[in-house]
């Protein structure tokens, strides 16, 4: 989730494109209020929309997700796949594990959702499934790792999602604060990597915190 609006545009420019995008429903509202209650960082609402477009365009049927907090992204991902697909997220907080398992069945979703328990490093080598569309929003130091881990089981086309890119601009200049050196510095070499990666044509959108969307080459 971005720091503030005109974190990566100009304000007015963010404000406009703010109110474009479409009211959500009273359910998804309701995440969003406890998420800014309680803290937890979420996809931002273009975000997860375009989640949600993406899913739908490629007709996705395995999605991967690295990084769950309560479900909000998860939600959106299902909403947009086709009959009988199904996201796999990777979750290793066993609060936001219980706080998303309540809405995704709140929302209908149970069958369309499986949750492993653990941290992406560890978990990922042990998947045999292969995906058609992977998102990415977890420890930024642990990125790079996602990445290449992730890669052998997205599909030839498949396409790779991976959020908070610019860091609240910090990537493209000062580091705010030295808590946020490690994240930082880890997203600039992500970022290198992922637009130049020989097995992706890749892109660093300026949607939400920044966007970075990839397609598997053959």
């Amino acid at each position: 989730m971005k720091a503030r609006i005109d974190a990566i545009i100009q304000r007015e420019q963010a404000e406009y494109l703010d109110r474009l995008i479409p009211q959500t429903d009273p359910f998804l509202q309701e995440m969003e209020q406890y998420a800014a209650e309680h803290h937890v960082p979420i996809a931002d609402r273009e975000v997860a929309l375009f989640l949600e477009i993406t899913a739908r365009a490629i007709k996705a049927r395995r999605i991967l997700e690295v990084g769950m907090a309560i479900g909000y992204s998860v939600i959106h991902l299902a909403r947009g796949m086709d009959e009988g697909g199904r996201v796999l997220s990777i979750e290793p907080d066993e609060e936001m594990i219980k706080a998303s398992q309540g809405y995704i069945e709140r929302a209908g979703l149970s069958g369309k959702v499986r949750i492993e328990r653990g941290k992406g490093l560890e978990v990922i080598p042990r998947l045999r499934e292969t995906f058609d569309l992977v998102f990415i929003d977890a420890l930024k130091e642990e990125y790079l790792g996602y990445l290449e881990l992730v890669l052998p089981r997205l599909r030839t086309g498949g396409v790779i999602i991976v959020d908070n890119l610019l860091w609240g601009g910090q990537v493209a200049g000062e580091i705010r604060s030295p808590d946020q050196e490690s994240s930082t510095n880890a997203l600039r070499e992500f970022n290198q990597r992922f637009v130049s990666h020989p097995k992706l044509r890749a892109e660093v959108l300026p949607v939400g915190d920044g966007l970075g969307y990839a397609v598997k080459l053959g």
